[in-house]
């Protein structure tokens, strides 16, 4: 089995010259003749998003059949994507905080179970500012409603509780950016937009909540939880929290571009440089990471993907499978006439039920520098792809179904034995 050295010396070399900026290397990593629609597709959506790179990878029925680095890793240093460059996934991370979640309740400690309140037992102390009172609903708020988006946070009415790190760092009087106790304890402290679990209303600090009952259930840091419980046995070594600071890379991680050039308030309050880049501006991945602090290769995103239901990587039993992709008990996952809904969110995943039970999951992910996917089919196709610019999500998810039904016949080899 090649490690990854070996596997890097292997591949044939992009083409790396010093030419216009607005030049692209070949795209790095093994051509797989059959599947010349995905190299076509995303060759012209990069172009067209005007990402400086990114990456794909696909596999079928548990075997990586592609993967593949297209444009720059950093534009700057004329570094070329490889097909097992790191890149953070914001949202993507929610899919695997909802496996980890799932899979301390099929450990069954006996700590946290779904209908836990996550208040009482994370033993939150709210912020009040003077004359305010706590808001009771927020002492029903349990797991399953942060599993299910509906905590009872909706910020389209309000805010992003995640993004308010100045605001917080003012009200406590702490240096940006906050750390999660006191995220918590601020936005423990306001009111909700709604009764929990009466909606679904997307929470990215309902994701951040859960990452510190994990903490709390398991004693572990609830990055060091995910990588011994799910990612060690799905044979995923790479994948990490990322670093917010532009000299926090890890190795082999690409750099962060915002097309216009735009610049913001850096969140990291005592760093000399009040003003950086857009994508490293905005928010500190530590603070992010149950709900989109990840970073991955697509390779190993694939690798997980593929890993949730095969019986030979054993992160889950069955029984806890159904419950990951199970539908949210009513009126969550219906229609407004009260029917099943052919798309819902499950617990971490977004959920499309197809005739005879099979289902299609995915999750999308986007912020500033970023845009990422992760997508398994009934079909026994898994796929990820991630660009080092915000792209359009939605464009992306359809360029991929297109090149996928345009392949004719799908090869037999297994790259999975060379990229580990």
């Amino acid at each position: 089995m090649l490690n990854r050295r070996q596997l890097l010396a292997a591949l044939p070399a992009p083409l790396v010259t010093s030419a216009r900026a607005d030049e692209m290397p070949a795209p790095s990593g093994q051509a797989v003749p059959e599947m010349t629609s995905f190299d076509e597709r995303l060759g012209r959506y990069l172009r067209e998003q005007k990402a400086p790179g990114g990456a794909v990878a696909v596999a079928r029925h548990g075997k990586l059949l592609y993967a593949r680095g297209f444009g720059w890793a950093d534009v700057e240093r004329r570094t070329p994507v490889m097909p097992d460059s790191l890149f953070r996934i914001a949202s993507v991370s929610k899919p695997i905080t909802g496996l980890a979640m799932v899979a301390l309740l099929e450990d069954g400690t006996g700590k946290v179970q779904m209908s836990t309140p996550v208040r009482r037992f994370l033993e939150i102390d709210p912020y009040l500012p003077t004359g305010k009172s706590i808001d009771p609903r927020i002492d029903s708020i349990s797991v399953e409603h942060l599993l299910h988006h509906s905590g009872g946070w909706d910020r389209s009415r309000s805010v992003d509780l995640m993004f308010q790190h100045f605001q917080v760092a003012s009200d406590l009087r702490i240096p940006s950016p906050p750390d999660h106790a006191s995220l918590l304890r601020w936005s423990f402290g306001r009111r909700l937009d709604f009764d929990p679990g009466t909606k679904e209303a997307y929470s990215n600090f309902g994701y951040c909540v859960l990452g510190r009952v994990i903490e709390k259930a398991t004693g572990q840091p609830y990055e060091t939880y995910v990588r011994r419980r799910i990612l060690a046995r799905a044979g995923i070594r790479r994948m990490r929290i990322g670093g917010g600071r532009r000299n926090e890379q890890a190795e082999g991680e690409v750099t962060y571009y915002d097309p216009d050039r735009r610049r913001g308030r850096n969140v990291f309050s005592q760093d000399p440089e009040r003003e950086v880049p857009l994508p490293y501006a905005f928010a500190s991945p530590k603070t992010m990471d149950a709900h989109g602090g990840w970073i991955a290769s697509m390779v190993d995103l694939v690798r997980l993907g593929s890993a949730v239901e095969r019986s030979d990587y054993p992160l889950l039993s069955r029984r806890s499978v159904e419950q990951l992709f199970d539908r949210p008990p009513a009126p969550l996952g219906r229609t407004p006439e009260g029917d099943p809904a052919p798309v819902y969110y499950g617990c971490g995943w977004s959920v499309r039920r197809l005739p005879g039970g099979a289902r299609n999951t995915w999750h999308l992910g986007g912020m500033p520098g970023t845009g990422a996917i992760l997508v398994r089919l009934a079909s026994g196709l898994v796929w990820a792809a991630a660009f080092n610019a915000r792209v359009d999500g939605g464009a992306l998810d359809k360029l991929l179904h297109d090149a996928a039904r345009e392949v004719k016949s799908w090869p037999s080899h297994d790259l999975f034995s060379a990229s580990s």
